[in-house]
């Protein structure tokens, strides 16, 4: 009897050790060192997006980026990855270790998800999601746009990408058409 039951513990620690294996993210560092090797190889930025499982304006974003009318845009001229920050305790399995020092080190820890920064293929900073007040250096804190969405977001997002890529006008009109569909309905007023 005791037998069985050591075996029956030992199968179900087995089982579950790989599960917890097979969830198991790439370290941040991993993920950077294929984002610049990628970019340098293919003379690109680098777009990192900080996300979670639970953040709604993280799949509007994914949603975005991927959307056809603009997606080959965004290939052509960006290496996009993403490190998942921020989960539930349920899900932290689901979060790539040293993500979190990332952000802060970014300066986005407090700015709410999806926060974005663009890099280039060295690793430095060109732009973040966060408004700032015109000729404010990038360490000032701004206001953080996520997801681009309202006007002064979605055109924000714009200067953003003419800076750093080699769209052109018509090309950045058609990704702020997208984005520009991630505003939220308005709310009927109440009687």
């Amino acid at each position: 009897m005791k037998k069985q039951l050591l075996l029956i513990l030992v199968f179900i620690f087995t089982v579950s050790s790989i599960a917890v294996a097979q969830n198991v993210m790439p370290q941040a560092e991993t993920v950077f060192k294929q984002a610049y090797a990628q970019a340098n190889n293919e003379h690109k930025n680098i777009i990192l997006i900080f996300h979670a499982s639970w953040c709604g304006w993280c799949k509007k974003m994914e949603a975005s980026l991927n959307d056809p009318s603009c997606k080959k845009m965004f290939d052509d001229n960006y290496v996009i990855t993403t490190l998942d920050v921020m989960e539930q305790p349920t899900k932290a399995n689901l979060e790539n270790p040293g993500a979190l020092e990332v952000l802060k080190k970014y300066k986005g820890e407090k700015a709410g998800l999806p926060f974005w920064v663009i890099l280039d293929a060295k690793g430095n900073l060109l732009a973040d999601s966060q408004i700032r007040p015109a000729g404010a250096p990038m360490d000032t804190p701004g206001e953080s746009i996520g997801c681009p969405a309202s006007e002064n977001e979605v055109a924000y997002f714009a200067k953003v990408i003419k800076a750093s890529s080699k769209l052109n006008d018509e090309q950045l009109a058609v990704i702020s058409k997208r984005f520009a569909l991630n505003k939220p309905a308005p709310v009927a007023a109440q009687h």
